[in-house]
């Protein structure tokens, strides 16, 4: 199952991908059971050993065993695996190692990304500031503003430290996926949610939009930087001279 996935490129993607391989597992023998089931019935209720239909449908002790089964084992997938691997990624608590929080605003086709500077502090935004060249609506002019890094489509991140992306959406509902980092979140309008990984491997990813968001949806695609600290650090200089006299 692993060798058919991407490149395993963040600390918590083993876990990811040993719960799919356990989910899998689950689902093969379910379907196991329900072809030997299928073919007991096929053989039990033949027409000339059964030439009655019984409508009242299926009783009885192996039955009820048989559905009580499926329903322990899908309750399994979802409690046992599913859902503590979802609390975990959506809440980053109190990361250690001097975690970079990026604010993702996803629109028809594109992902908004926004730094907070060198000051660490998120500059305001506004509905009456959006404009084409200004997508996320921010105001440079207020103080935390004037050193934000705002990007199209591209996201630079350092290798070794937590990563946190506070997601949102400017119209319909989109999904923050990154394939290689085992993340996937939905982006929706009015709503703030949060998810988090850690990359291991540097080297450039590809984002993409796991929700049907458009005709263009196919088109919705971004790339993320795993680089060194250095780099990063240099990215960031170089974005922020860059931008400052916007």
């Amino acid at each position: 199952m692993r060798d058919l996935l991407p490149r395993a490129a963040s600390s918590h993607a083993a876990a990811i991908d040993g719960m799919l391989d356990h989910v899998h597992l689950m689902m093969l023998v379910l379907f196991a059971g329900w072809v030997i089931y299928f073919a007991y019935v096929l053989i039990r209720y033949r027409h000339g050993r059964q030439p009655a239909p019984l409508k009242k449908g299926a009783r009885g002790r192996i039955a009820m065993t048989v559905i009580g089964a499926v329903m322990v084992a899908e309750a399994v997938v979802l409690v046992g695996d599913g859902l503590p691997v979802w609390f975990e990624r959506t809440r980053p608590g109190n990361l250690s190692g001097r975690p970079t929080v990026i604010r993702v605003v996803a629109e028809q086709f594109a992902w908004n990304v926004h730094y907070p500077g060198a000051d660490g502090v998120f500059g305001r935004t506004s509905l009456d500031l959006l404009s084409p060249s200004n997508p996320l609506g921010l105001d440079r002019q207020s103080p935390a503003g004037r050193d934000d890094i705002a990007l199209l489509s591209e996201m630079h991140v350092p290798v070794g430290r937590p990563v946190v992306i506070e997601l949102s959406s400017k119209d319909v509902i989109h999904s923050f996926g990154v394939p290689a980092m085992r993340v996937k979140q939905d982006a929706m309008p009015g709503v703030r949610s949060t998810v988090w990984f850690t990359p291991t491997v540097q080297g450039e990813f590809e984002i993409v939009c796991s929700q049907l968001c458009g005709l263009a949806h196919h088109r919705m695609r971004g790339t993320i930087r795993v680089e060194s600290d250095d780099e990063f650090a240099k990215f960031l200089a170089d974005q922020a001279k860059t931008q400052s006299g916007k």
